[in-house]
């Protein structure tokens, strides 16, 4: 498997470079199933999300839905129940712990587990609480693809 940060496929690339769809789109054109299985990608790196969304595409049956911000997320999961979420811990407008905590209070989302994935993760202690899945950066497409399988078990 590649190593995260290789090149990606051209179309991936191609992409990439394509205006990112606004959350109302991403939505409507989610499952609608209650087997669907849609992973909630929260990445500000437009190449890290994009790689992400691919690998997922490439080498799961999962629907990965990538927004940008923690904003974003919120809005999105309004219209769509992921069964994963998966956030850098950095992004702008709040980071990764806060946007956690303000999901993990909708009933609805309360026992979706999440992928917790940066350079910098927060204290051990904090993850620990929440129950979160660390995921050091860079790391290797095989881990992430393994902890996000192990997840989704459900």
């Amino acid at each position: 498997m590649q190593y995260m940060t290789e090149s990606m496929t051209e179309t991936a690339q191609e992409q990439m470079w394509q205006s990112e769809p606004s959350t109302e789109e991403l939505a409507a054109g989610a499952p609608q199933s209650a087997e669907d299985k849609t992973i909630l990608i929260v990445e500000d790196d437009d190449y890290i999300g994009s790689m992400l969304v691919e690998a997922l595409r490439q080498e799961t049956p999962y629907r990965p839905l990538l927004v940008n911000d923690g904003m974003q997320a919120l809005t999105l999961v309004k219209q769509v129940k992921p069964c994963l979420i998966i956030t850098d811990y950095r992004l702008p407008l709040m980071n990764g712990i806060e946007l956690y905590d303000r999901l993990h209070t909708l009933n609805e989302l309360a026992e979706t587990p999440t992928i917790m994935m940066s350079a910098y993760l927060p204290p051990q202690e904090e993850m620990r609480k929440r129950n979160l899945v660390a995921l050091n950066k860079p790391f290797e497409l095989d881990e992430f693809l393994d902890k996000v399988d192990s997840l989704l078990q459900c």
